[in-house]
């Protein structure tokens, strides 16, 4: 009998893709373990059994936003999206005879979606919220491996997947009925969109997602103003930075976008006068909140501050990377002023600033962190691969860390100064 034919040995990258896609399972598996909400455990439920091993939020009170997106979506639930005129119509009288600020029912995409879920799964209002939330984070996960996938291959988004994975702002804001992770999916979308747009002028399949992802971005919060902001600086840079080429397409998606998003808020609300009067009445009652004067406040640096007690060493790298940027780090340069243009804006808001508002810098601050690593460990030449593995890994780690100690130990529900300090043990 003769010998059988010996296999053929799969190639080294083959293999190395397998490898690959591997690890990339198992990351974003962990990262959607830690973004289930506790209801996913309730009893019966298929992941019960998996209860003692999630790192469950300590704060379990129902706070007073949650109340109130609740509220809308039970108003909602009671009288259609038919009905929304009357729920702003209701907001407007409640906000006139309070001394401080609530928020607006004009947040429609969260709440919306929020009413979609309770109602084709029937889920009470508020888990259904939290879900929403869940869901949205998990999103925002997949999206931002993609965005850098696409951005910098396979070697980067690995790592950023892991970073992001266990970024202690994203697993919070996937524990609580907030909309800031679910804005802060939208805010990753339009930028992703932005980019390939950059990339791939003129292709109508992009400028079309760009334009209803900004839309989107509109209904979901009013700190879209932030996002755009921040898109124009970028418009306004290219000139010099040559990120990839603007079209006269794209500027006019970049002002179509919002226009379109702003003209759905005016119908849902009922009206111009109604929509504008809405958000007098918020922003003019936010300046007499007592809340907001506490804590909402502070100087200009303040974000770098909260930022650098819930993830120093993601800053501190982030920061090291603005030191060795050229016309070279293209990417590095997108995410950088998208950051700064949006951070100009934001510190500048009184009695506004909120870490929960910075969610959306989760992704551009690691990636730049990132690059610092990958240079760093440059200079360890044939052990470079190792090293950046290692590095990332303990980052991960750190990062978790920060997560189980501000928000299953404390609890933390607030990202605001004060509470990050106590939780920290700076402050007792």
């Amino acid at each position: 009998m003769a010998d059988p034919e010996p296999r053929p040995r799969k190639s080294s990258p083959e293999r190395s893709r397998k490898i690959d896609i591997v690890l990339l399972a198992i990351i974003l598996t962990v990262g959607i373990f830690l973004r289930v909400t506790p209801g996913a455990f309730a009893p019966g439920a298929t992941l019960h059994f998996l209860a003692p091993l999630h790192p469950q939020a300590g704060w379990t009170k129902i706070g007073f936003d949650e109340g109130l997106y609740r509220q809308y979506v039970n108003e909602l639930s009671r009288g259609g999206l038919t009905s929304y005129p009357d729920i702003v119509e209701g907001y407007i009288q409640v906000q006139q005879k309070l001394p401080g600020s609530i928020l607006p029912p004009l947040r429609f995409l969260y709440i919306f979606t929020g009413y979609v879920w309770h109602s084709i799964f029937g889920s009470e209002t508020l888990n259904a919220l939290q879900q929403v939330a869940s869901v949205f984070s998990i999103l925002t996960l997949a999206l931002a491996t993609f965005f850098i996938w696409r951005m910098r291959g396979v070697n980067w988004a690995i790592p950023i997947a892991a970073l992001m994975a266990f970024a202690p702002t994203q697993l919070h804001m996937s524990q609580h009925a907030l909309v800031d992770g679910f804005f802060t999916f939208w805010a990753t979308l339009v930028l992703w969109l932005f980019w390939e747009n950059l990339q791939a002028p003129r292709n109508w399949r992009w400028l079309v997602a760009y334009v209803l992802s900004l839309a989107l971005l509109v209904l979901a919060k009013e700190n879209s103003f932030f996002v755009w902001i921040a898109l124009i600086a970028l418009l306004i840079t290219n000139r010099w930075l040559q990120f990839g080429t603007v079209t006269r397409e794209l500027v006019i998606a970049t002002f179509l976008g919002p226009l379109l998003g702003i003209v759905v808020l005016i119908f849902l609300a009922g009206g111009i006068d109604v929509f504008i009067h809405s958000y007098q009445l918020s922003v003019g009652k936010n300046f007499a909140l007592q809340y907001a004067i506490l804590t909402g406040d502070g100087p200009w640096y303040r974000y770098l501050v909260d930022l650098m007690l819930v993830s120093p060493i993601v800053l501190i790298l982030a920061i090291a990377t603005l030191f060795r940027l050229n016309r070279e780090t293209k990417p590095e340069l997108f995410t950088s002023i998208f950051i700064a243009a949006s951070y100009l804006v934001m510190c500048n808001v009184k009695y506004g600033m909120n870490l929960r508002y910075t969610n959306m810098w989760d992704l551009p601050l690691r990636f730049l962190a990132f690059s610092q690593i990958v240079w760093l460990a440059s200079f360890a030449k044939q052990f470079r691969g190792p090293v950046v593995a290692a590095a990332v890994a303990l980052l991960a780690a750190i990062e978790f860390h920060q997560y189980i100690v501000l928000a299953v130990r404390y609890p933390l529900y607030e990202l605001i100064t004060h509470d990050l300090l106590q939780a920290l043990s700076i402050l007792k």
